[in-house]
């Protein structure tokens, strides 16, 4: 483990975990064995990442969250206070499963709000944005909005984070980077 990240002395880096360059890790939290976290990462207060977790460059994690093995973060991704990830469809306190969790994907680009769920097994796509309190139990498309309880999909965003609105040819555009969208087919690409 090399020296060119930040940790707060209360933080909590078990061997054999790999930290990005440029990383700062805060109050009270804990990066257990095997979890790789990429360059230019914020870890908040009193977050937990369990074993063989992978973090890509630049991700945001915000305070109180816990991020279960079997999670992969691709870079650029925002994972908002008090959310969580599971990692076992049934658990049970008294039946080791350690043998059983289940992989769940967050693309580059996606954020997830506070006290957002993420139940183990779904991907959820590139840019997609998961509002504050969903819970997601299934995949997410990229680009898309997705709130509620359980969650549901409302529109679509940007790369900014701001709701699209397509116009009679399927094209929208973001207000603040002007960056063109289509929908086709339930899918939103970028194409300028």
């Amino acid at each position: 483990m090399s020296n060119d990240f930040l940790a707060h002395p209360t933080a909590v880096i078990d061997e054999g975990c790999t930290i990005g360059k440029d990383t700062r890790i805060w109050h009270f939290s804990h990066l257990m064995r095997d979890s790789v976290i990429g360059e230019k990462c914020n870890i908040g207060q009193n977050v937990v990442i369990s074993p063989g977790v992978i973090l890509g460059n630049n991700v945001k994690v915000q305070n109180n969250v816990s991020i279960y093995t079997g999670v992969i973060c691709e870079d650029d991704v925002f994972l908002g206070p008090s959310m969580v990830f599971t990692n076992i469809t049934n658990p049970r306190s008294a039946i080791i499963r350690r043998d059983q969790y289940v992989t769940t994907i967050v693309r580059r680009g996606a954020s997830i709000g506070a006290n957002a769920t993420i139940v183990c097994g779904h991907e959820i796509g590139e840019f997609a944005l998961i509002g504050a309190g969903a819970v997601i139990t299934k995949d997410v498309k990229p680009f898309a909005l997705v709130i509620g309880n359980p969650g549901r999909q409302t529109g679509w965003v940007s790369e900014y984070g701001h709701k699209l609105t397509f116009d009679s040819e399927g094209v929208a555009i973001c207000p603040e980077s002007g960056q063109k969208y289509r929908l086709s087919s339930e899918r939103v690409t970028r194409i300028f």
